[in-house]
């Protein structure tokens, strides 16, 4: 008679929100898998209706302490393609030295404490710094970097307040970019060890036939702009992206998952944005690229942590040569007209495709607002995964079964508060007997 065996996990530990596991095997047989999100809706949509167009930055920019730039910068681009905004090439620019402050800060919050901690057996980052205390502080230095950008254009690191329609509310000095080029360029050194320090662990390998969803620009390692493609050939426009795409609600969760248009999962997030863009990295994020060869040789959900050194060493590099070619524009925003439209934006968040809708009216009031984060269209892949990995758990003790359907999730990195909806209500009425 095959094995029967259910693994519950309550509350699952170093993600981004709360979340649990239910997972019962019979023999190779998955009877039941639930990714249950049961943290409250959130009614981000709902009360941005009616709202001033000017305020969403601000407003969405509570959606997550994390990657708030992401928010800000899928809304704003939605928006501006309403509006018609043409932004100058250097504040442009100052978006992408923006989105390279959040990268890295995210990037390096997830690494050292919420992954590292797996490859070694520790519970916990404060088991990680007693036991690596120099990886640790090292770790925390770039991440801190990463939060002096975020301040210098957002005004502060979490919740940030400078980004607005066209542009920002301020542009920095050329004195204030110097001062941070040179902390970049003392800090370059740290970044490629980080990705070191990563090689160094036991990061497990478990390749996957997948689809890769990301953004691919012309000629940039993508960050605000360019076509939503996949490594199955889709190559379409932000605007376009409920055709080829489909949120559908399930009865464990408060948040959506998102599929392709037929049903099937798919992997947004810096591995999807690497294995699709390596043509387009600096000549040090490709060296470094070029180091793990082997393990980005096929898509591998663990192969995510490596993917993700490498995008810091990227943000590095980029962050130095925005600064560099730095040229003070006329005014920190360009100037708008309200006007009536349906615009659609596309940014990659540090987990992957963040994708907004907006429809406002002739006087730039909000009439509705759709989010789709890439926890949301992760979920399902997720839960792939887990299927995939679950007979092979079997056979291990309660905890190290409990650890190794953890480390799967975490290897996503969800941040499940993102993804929280609002649920259907259906109430069914019955005339008495």
């Amino acid at each position: 008679m095959s094995e029967r065996r259910t693994i519950e996990i309550a509350s699952l530990a170093r993600v981004e929100g709360e979340g649990a596991l239910h997972l019962t095997v019979e023999g190779d047989r998955v009877l039941d898998l639930r990714l249950e999100i049961y943290e409250p809706p959130r009614f981000f949509e709902a009360f941005l209706r009616g709202r001033a167009a000017g305020e969403l930055a601000d407003l969405v920019a509570r959606i997550c302490g994390i990657c708030p730039v992401a928010y800000q910068m899928s809304t704003l681009h939605a928006v501006e393609s309403i509006f018609g905004v043409t932004l100058h090439p250097t504040v442009r620019a100052l978006r992408r030295l923006y989105y390279c402050g959040e990268w890295i800060e995210s990037h390096l919050l997830h690494m050292y404490f919420l992954a590292a901690p797996d490859y070694l057996g520790l519970d916990d980052g404060i088991a990680l710094a007693r036991s690596r205390p120099g990886e640790v502080e090292r770790g925390l230095r770039l991440r801190k970097l990463g939060n002096r950008i975020l301040s210098l254009l957002g005004g502060r690191p979490v919740n940030p307040v400078g980004a607005c329609i066209g542009g920002f509310t301020r542009t920095p000095t050329r004195s204030e970019l110097e001062e941070l080029a040179e902390e970049i360029v003392r800090a370059r050194g740290d970044a490629e060890a980080v990705l070191r320090f990563f090689t160094s662990l036991p990061v497990p390998s478990r390749p996957q036939a997948i689809e890769l969803v990301s953004l691919r620009h012309p000629s940039e390692y993508p960050m605000n702009e360019g076509r939503i493609v996949s490594s199955s050939g889709l190559d379409i426009e932000a605007a376009e992206f409920a055709t080829a795409f489909s949120e559908q609600q399930v009865p464990h969760s408060t948040a959506l998952h998102c599929r392709r248009a037929d049903g099937s999962p798919y992997l947004v997030g810096p591995l999807a944005r690497l294995l699709q863009n390596s043509d387009r990295l600096s000549p040090s994020a490709l060296a470094a690229r070029e180091s793990v060869a082997a393990r980005l040789s096929s898509p591998d959900p663990y192969a995510s942590i490596f993917a993700r050194a490498i995008e810091v060493i990227y943000a590095f590099e980029e962050a130095l040569r925005v600064i560099r070619e730095f040229e003070p524009p006329p005014a920190p925003a360009a100037e708008f007209a309200p006007r009536a439209g349906v615009g659609h934006g596309a940014t990659e968040a540090p987990r992957g495709l963040l994708y907004v809708r907006v429809e406002t009216d002739d006087k730039g009031s909000v009439l509705a607002v759709r989010i789709v984060p890439p926890t949301s269209q992760n979920q399902a892949c997720i839960e792939a995964d887990l299927r995939a990995l679950a007979p092979s758990v079997l056979a291990l003790p309660h905890d190290e079964a409990r650890r190794a359907c953890e480390m799967a999730i975490r290897n996503y990195d969800p941040c499940i508060s993102c993804s929280t909806h609002f649920l259907s209500l259906e109430i069914e009425r019955r005339s008495p007997a």
